[in-house]
């Protein structure tokens, strides 16, 4: 297995794997998420790939894309908070049927050795508490809660 960045013959087996994220929400979070919808159309896929500010990284092998890493670079410049620049992981995912086989952990690695080749700051990301088990796995990574965000349903 490798990891690069991904190119447009690799948008419709990225799907597949948006869809499988997406479904995890929608099991949980029905009044939130859309069953049967995924993030990202395959239009965005593409122009994401072609956005300096963003990145989408995939472990493959034999041409079977095992999982991916989106991220976005953040510049913070704000008369409040420090200018750091954030690598922000917008979704991480791995196929359901190769969970367990440290992929995860290779591609959310890789990322940080980008991060850190790249000056930024700190590596974040967002986990809902409906997926306790992502929430584990970025623990175990030994990502610490930022900030949480809190809501009341009326």
């Amino acid at each position: 297995m490798y990891i690069r960045k991904a190119e447009k013959k690799d948008i419709p087996q990225i799907e597949e794997l948006l869809y499988q994220v997406a479904k995890v929400h929608a099991d949980a979070r029905p009044d939130l998420f859309r069953a049967g919808q995924k993030k990202y159309t395959a239009q965005e896929l593409e122009q994401m790939m072609q956005d300096e500010s963003r990145s989408i990284y995939v472990a493959e092998q034999d041409e079977r894309i095992l999982g991916y890493a989106f991220c976005i670079f953040q510049e913070n410049n704000s008369n409040l908070m420090t200018d750091i620049r954030t690598l922000y992981i917008d979704d991480l995912c791995v196929q359901e049927d190769a969970r367990g086989e440290n992929i995860g952990r290779q591609i959310y690695d890789y990322v940080l050795d980008i991060a850190r080749q790249s000056g930024c700051y700190n590596v974040t990301l967002n986990v809902w508490e409906c997926n306790p088990g992502a929430k584990k796995f970025y623990e175990k990574c030994g990502l610490q809660v930022q900030k949480t965000g809190m809501e009341k349903i009326l």
